[in-house]
Formats: C-alpha cells, sequence, structure tokens
C-alpha cells in the first residue's frame, strides 16, 4: 500500500521536474534502519522519506518545507494505529 501526495511546490532535479512523490508504507526494518543512523528528528525524517519514496536524500532536502512537513506528516499517519482498518470493532 502507498500514497500519492502532488507537491505544492515542484522541483527540478538532474533536468527532471518532480511534481509528485509516492511514499509506501514502512516496514519495521525501515524504523530500525534509521534508528541506527542516529541523527536528529528532520535528518531522520528525511531519510525515512528518502527510504520510502526511492528519492535520494538530495531530492528530499531540495523540496520546499511545506511540501517536506506534509510528507512527513503521510510517513506519520501510517504509524497511526486509530486509523486501522484491518480490524473492525463487533
Amino acid at each position: 500500500m502507498s500514497e500519492l501526495i502532488t507537491l505544492n511546490y515542484p522541483i527540478e532535479r538532474n533536468g527532471e521536474v518532480i511534481n509528485e512523490v509516492t511514499l509506501r508504507r514502512p516496514k519495521t526494518k525501515d524504523m530500525k534502519n534509521i534508528e541506527k543512523r542516529g541523527g536528529g528528528e528532520i535528518s531522520q525524517s528525511i531519510h525515512m522519506i528518502a527510504d520510502l519514496s526511492g528519492l535520494d536524500i538530495k531530492t528530499i532536502e531540495e523540496l520546499d518545507a511545506a511540501d517536506f512537513q506534509r510528507l512527513n506528516d503521510v510517513v506519520a499517519g501510517f504509524l497511526d494505529s486509530t486509523g486501522d482498518r484491518s480490524s473492525k470493532s463487533a
């Protein structure tokens, strides 16, 4: 499962315009790898978004801060267990 996010502020990298980012749901191993890398919260978010999108770190660093925050919010939403659709209350 993944989510497609349209950027409010497209960027150009290596002659290519990037106006959408697809983020896949993180696996436990993704979270473990981020923890191993260390760094501050923003650095960890940059690495997580890069890992989940397949984009390189430099591309993520070029995103407008508002778009970066939206991507970060999507990742946080993936981790929110209150939105779990696989379990239903009786």
